[in-house]
């Protein structure tokens, strides 16, 4: 059931096209179309199409320029060098947000993210990466806190893990909302699986087109409780939507920001 809830802050009154949306924010930077917009389908194309074949080497060197760009808080190369370091470093700044709050622990998830975004990773093998972890009995072990001192090592939930890739989901589907060109992707391998880019594309299209067209940084609850509604057939708990809304405004400020920094 819908709250009557309404609270947010908004600095612009809010108001969107759909047509103007699609139009001109779902675009990733490699695709060369889409198709008819009421059916909200993405027309994914191979990048190498395009002439972005890139060599192993050239690759590397991508991702030590979105190591240093994102300013990826990496105890070594070791966290990129595999889906499987990849997921691991993903999870230890979920939990570190869980843990310890938002704020510059969300940005190094989100950036963490972005990173496994340009690199090809799909939500659906860093999830299975995940499981096998959690089905292994396999311990991780948390971010040290500022400062130094000894990490904690804790076990992966299935929750946890559902919990986590839905972020990253949440991530790589507010990437492809951007107005091209912003993160190149060098993979042809959707970054999304279609059931959850189905469930989630309205959501943050809606956010994107707040932040791009109107300057907005916060919007209703309730809008985005309307769009669940729609889409899921149920809405989630206001304070959730407001964290999934916190989580797309956040990465389209990593990856395309529009205000100076104070």
């Amino acid at each position: 059931m819908l709250t009557s809830s309404m609270s947010y802050i908004s600095i612009s009154p809010y108001t969107y096209n759909t047509q103007i949306l699609y139009n001109k924010l779902c675009r990733p930077c490699w695709a060369l179309k889409m198709h008819n917009i009421s059916s909200f389908k993405f027309d994914f194309v191979r990048p190498w199409s395009h002439g972005m074949w890139r060599s192993l080497s050239d690759c590397a060197s991508t991702r030590n320029h979105l190591l240093h760009r994102f300013h990826i808080n990496a105890s070594s190369d070791e966290d990129f060098k595999s889906s499987r370091n990849i997921a691991i470093s993903l999870f230890k700044r979920y939990r570190n947000v869980i843990d310890r709050g938002g704020g510059e622990n969300l940005k190094e998830f989100i950036n963490a993210g972005v990173n496994a975004y340009a690199l090809g990773c799909t939500d659906e093998g860093l999830r299975k990466e995940l499981i096998n972890l959690k089905e292994s009995g396999t311990e991780i072990e948390g971010l040290q806190i500022y400062g130094g001192g000894t990490s904690v090592k804790f076990k992966i939930l299935y929750e946890e893990v559902r919990e986590c890739i839905l972020w990253l989901s949440i991530v790589f589907i507010t990437i492809l909302c951007t107005p091209q060109p912003t993160i190149v992707r060098w993979s042809s391998t959707p970054p999304v699986s279609d059931d959850i880019l189905q469930q989630w594309k309205g959501f943050c299209a809606i956010i994107a087109n707040a932040y791009y067209m109107r300057g907005m940084a916060w919007m209703p609850v309730k809008t985005l409780q309307l769009e669940q509604m729609a889409v899921m057939g149920s809405a989630e708990e206001p304070s959730l939507v407001a964290s999934r809304m916190r989580l797309v405004f956040s990465t389209l400020e990593v990856v395309s920001p529009q205000w100076p920094r104070v």
